[in-house]
């Protein structure tokens, strides 16, 4: 069951300010090393236990194993299923959720997230977090798990900040690190990682297309 759990406004402050001027934050702050900690020996349990499977992409019907587009596998997480580590992830994205309503009237209404593990050289090519006829994710949501990752262990999310591609920003795998950034704007890929890559990815969404003022 999902915990009650209070983020303090100061610290979510810097976050709403990012993506109002630019559409994407990197934040640093909101999550303990003890609560990465848990949450990274929960996800590593469950990956021990083959609980995870191969990820697919598409939604529904159209859904598919691509091995040339990603390579990762993924274990989808329920808030009311929760364990306590991951009870408390979904509190506090709740209250980023709650926060950017506050702030830009988005109408996000829940969270769907999953571990994912990359191998050692596992990859997602260049991608939208948007299905096709499906308006439904509106704010993404990646949480590394990942302790002490070397500065040449690659794995970093490339977000690109133009539709051409010519500029991009890389974020490092590493604990700690939350990257938010609006679903249906920002392409990115991961890129190839030199070992095992722990993360959580969720997306808010939203019942149907609203006009957000950005």
């Amino acid at each position: 069951m999902t915990q009650d759990f209070e983020v303090s406004p100061y610290l979510l402050g810097p976050v709403i300010d990012n993506l109002a001027e630019q559409g994407w934050v990197v934040d640093r702050s909101l999550f303990t090393a003890e609560e990465i900690r848990l949450l990274r020996e929960e996800c590593l349990v469950n990956w021990q236990q083959g609980k995870f499977h191969e990820a697919a992409v598409g939604r529904a019907a159209e859904q598919n194993r691509r091995s040339e587009i990603r390579s990762d596998s993924v274990l989808w997480l329920e808030p009311e299923q929760a364990d306590s580590a991951a009870s408390l992830y979904f509190s506090k994205l709740d209250a980023v959720r709650q926060a950017v309503n506050q702030a830009f009237y988005m109408g996000l209404e829940d969270l769907e997230s999953h571990f994912a593990v990359y191998p050692q050289g596992a990859f997602y090519k260049k991608h939208l977090d948007r299905f096709r006829n499906d308006d439904a994710r509106a704010l993404t949501a990646v949480l590394y798990l990942n302790d002490d990752w070397p500065a040449d262990a690659g794995g970093e999310m490339r977000l690109y900040l133009d539709e051409e591609g010519e500029r991009h920003v890389d974020v490092r795998p590493e604990a700690g690190t939350l990257a938010l950034f609006l679903s249906d704007r920002f392409w990115h890929e991961v890129l190839p990682a030199g070992r095992q890559r722990l993360s959580i990815t969720g997306w808010f969404r939203r019942r149907m297309a609203t006009a957000a003022g950005w």
